[in-house]
């Protein structure tokens, strides 16, 4: 697997874990955050190549996914991996950063901003988690991330998900937004449906709702510029659930909905993407951002 596909930056030993660093520009510092069952190649595709002209952009992939090491095997809280990327940021010599995270990667940019608030200059928040849900997630979480079926059914999954079922699953998690040409083949299929990158997916996602329920009560502490871009037609994160009361709780948020668009929006609209990350970094006044 990591001769098809192997990592594309450094891969930082961070106190005996591996963690995947893709760096490229020069400028104010920018960290990018995937979401659930992601690596770096999400922003790789094409996000990350419109921002090395004014930020030194780094893309960590988070534990347990990509080439980063797992933390532990009951699924890694927002808070733990900011924390192990906030060492691999120091080792990086990174300065103040625009934090973007996307989906589960938003969780993780607010983590590290309450945590670490000396490095978190801005947030970006790509359909970003950010409130606690209703209900749960449903039997398929359950199931993976418990102990049997973390052993049994994972394993399975890897071994006989055929690929046309994992595009369909990428279809799904851009809907109603077109699949860009060449994005399932760049992004590598093949390193989500690893067991121990399924593993650790589905215990993260389906362990998140007590770590956002215990962040939410923390938000009032966050004023830093925080610009939020999210579809109004996303059926993963929705923006009724998590955006829409995250602004209206944090009066420093500034949230621009993007009418028809799912849950990718920085490939769906990556234009706006861009003008809000540039927003971010004018509103936090990093050098030469127009700030």
């Amino acid at each position: 697997m990591p001769g098809r596909f192997p990592p594309t930056g450094d891969v930082l030993d961070i106190g005996g874990t591996a963690v995947h660093a893709h760096q490229d520009g020069t400028g104010p510092d920018l960290i990018l955050l995937h979401g659930a069952g992601g690596n770096t190649r999400d922003f790789t595709f094409d996000l990350m190549g419109r921002l090395t002209d004014r930020f030194r952009v780094t893309a960590f992939d988070r534990p347990g996914l990509g080439h980063t090491d797992p933390l532990h095997p009951h699924g890694e809280s927002p808070a733990e991996q900011a924390a192990v990327l906030e060492a691999a940021a120091k080792r990086l010599g990174l300065g103040p950063a625009v934090l973007v995270g996307h989906s589960f990667g938003g969780a993780v940019a607010l983590a590290w901003a309450l945590d670490f608030p000396q490095r978190a200059a801005a947030i970006v928040s790509l359909a970003g988690a950010a409130m606690p849900w209703p209900g749960g997630l449903g039997p398929f979480y359950d199931i993976l991330s418990s102990r049997l079926g973390g052993a049994v059914v994972v394993p399975l999954i890897s071994a006989l998900a055929p690929r046309a079922l994992a595009h369909r699953s990428i279809a799904r998690i851009f809907a109603p937004d077109p699949v860009p040409q060449g994005y399932a083949d760049h992004i590598g299929i093949e390193l989500a449906l690893r067991p121990d990158t399924l593993r650790a997916n589905t215990r993260q996602v389906n362990g998140l709702k007590p770590h956002i329920r215990a962040m939410a009560a923390r938000y009032d502490a966050l004023t830093l510029p925080i610009e939020i871009l999210h579809g109004t037609a996303d059926e993963i994160v929705s923006p009724a659930i998590h955006s829409r009361p995250f602004a209206a709780q944090v009066p420093t948020a500034n949230l621009t909905e993007l009418p028809g668009v799912g849950h990718m929006p920085h490939h769906a609209r990556p234009q706006e993407a861009v003008a809000a990350i540039h927003r971010a970094a004018a509103r936090a006044g990093l050098p030469g951002t127009g700030g």
